[in-house]
């Protein structure tokens, strides 16, 4: 019933690592495949995706930020729309056995809060690994939940990419001060945190340091230490026909706004 966050820069191993724990533990891997499975549990037709994660993320240009800080005091129809991220159908009841289907235009909050109620329903599934997408801030107080950190050198993993992408050193280099520029915004952006932090994990692995193998034995390691999360109900997977009404009420309040899963305090 355990669940792992994994945090990763881009090209330094932790998806390899990732995919090597759930084979060890016989773990689910939280991908573009599972949100289908569980679209209908947010009120999306089945088979949708909304993927709104660090790997699609784009830190938004000096003038966008500018305009932003505005968008709290002023309606969008004075210094132009919200960026708009992804669109998806949806389904509402027309009456006994009929449904209408639209599609909606989802920008960046509506779209993270889809990410965010993907995250908790696969945390409440349980025997799951999370590959980024900010699984250590949403779940951070979660229990029975195990966050890992991954990390690597800078010159290792431009070589990583020179060497798997087919491209030049300078190439290579660009692409991952994009990917890592991204992620951190990421997180920092809809999160307030800093992902290279390490009190935001239990585990931090240099992974130029172990192979794929060890690594993953480390965390296979840890998350059996973990606490026993309990459970007043046995786990459910996903199902399109369960609830409906009530996954397109739950569609309707995810695109009203963002939940708030950021550190308070200072």
């Amino acid at each position: 019933m355990a669940v792992i966050t994994i945090s990763r820069p881009y090209a330094s191993g932790g998806d390899e690592i990732a995919v090597r724990v759930c084979e060890m533990l016989g773990y689910r891997y939280f991908d573009k495949r599972w949100m289908a499975q569980v679209a209908p549990e947010v009120g999306l037709n089945e088979g949708e995706i909304v993927d709104f994660s660090e790997d699609q993320h784009r830190p938004p240009s000096r003038a966008r930020s500018y305009l932003g800080y505005f968008r709290d005091y002023y309606p969008d129809d004075l210094i132009g729309q919200r960026l708009i991220v992804a669109q998806a159908r949806t389904w509402n009841e027309a009456g006994v056995g009929a449904r209408n289907v639209d599609v909606v235009q989802l920008d960046e909050a509506a779209s993270l809060n889809i990410m965010q109620a993907a995250v908790r329903a696969a945390c409440k599934l349980g025997d799951i690994v999370i590959v980024g997408r900010g699984g250590q801030a949403i779940l951070r107080d979660e229990p029975g939940v195990l966050h890992v950190r991954i990390e690597a050198p800078l010159e290792d993993r431009v070589q990583h990419v020179e060497d798997h992408e087919h491209v030049d050193r300078a190439t290579a280099r660009k692409m991952v001060a994009s990917r890592e520029k991204a992620g951190a915004d990421y997180l920092k952006r809809f999160y307030a945190v800093d992902w290279s932090d390490p009190t935001l994990y239990h585990l931090v692995i240099n992974a130029s340091k172990l192979d794929v193998e060890a690594a993953a034995q480390l965390i296979v390691h840890a998350v059996g230490r973990l606490p026993s999360r309990g459970a007043d109900e046995p786990p459910r997977a996903p199902s399109r026909d369960r609830d409906r009404p009530r996954a397109a009420r739950r569609l309707r309040s995810l695109l009203r706004g963002p939940r708030d899963d950021r550190q308070s305090g200072p």
